[in-house]
């Protein structure tokens, strides 16, 4: 069972797709977002999550102080049961947080939105390739605020995500048994002239 795990909709339940996406473990949220609070990202942080699946990060996010989550995921079955847990975490939250789940591909929704996000999720599935990963940072970087913060999720195995081709830097990462987190950040103009 996987459950929105603080802040004001804490332990509601969500429910996740039966196949084709793999959650983020309580465990592993618990201790991003804990580092996520601890760096002042979430609150009243615009949020992205792209590969959203189930949508506990982008959630999570929302429950814990983020103004508004954009949750983007291509899968139809996917799709539905992050539009049925949002809108179970509105319910729980007693108000209407913005929060908008788009049926779409990554770089098409990418494409598309203006931003600004100042925090954003990219957790893709096990057959997302390298160079998707990185059309997607790259789309990504210029809806970024200048102080947002980038995670990305892969399996332990994978390389590290293409940050400066994409105009960002590294900040920090970490590994959780097989699952690994990348922090990155945007350069800031004055750094890469």
């Amino acid at each position: 069972m996987t459950r929105i795990i603080a802040g004001r909709a804490g332990g509601t339940t969500l429910d996740v797709p039966g196949s084709g996406t793999r959650p983020t473990s309580d465990r592993v949220r618990e201790s991003l977002f804990g580092a996520l609070e601890s760096a002042d990202a979430i609150v009243g942080a615009r949020v992205v999550d792209l590969y959203a699946g189930s949508g506990a990060l982008g959630l999570e996010a929302v429950s814990r102080g983020a103004a508004s989550a954009d949750l983007v995921e291509r899968a139809g079955p996917a799709a539905t049961i992050a539009q049925r847990n949002a809108a179970r975490v509105t319910k729980a939250l007693g108000a209407e947080p913005l929060i908008r789940v788009h049926r779409i591909a990554v770089t098409a929704f990418l494409g598309r939105n203006a931003g600004p996000f100042d925090l954003a999720f990219l957790d893709p599935p096990y057959d997302v390739g390298e160079t998707e990963l990185a059309t997607a940072l790259h789309a990504l970087r210029p809806l970024l605020s200048d102080h947002a913060v980038v995670v990305v999720e892969r399996a332990r195995r994978s390389p590290a995500p293409p940050w400066h081709a994409a105009g960002l830097e590294p900040v920090r990462d970490r590994a959780y048994g097989d699952t690994a987190m990348w922090w990155g950040q945007p350069l800031v103009a004055s750094q890469s002239r």
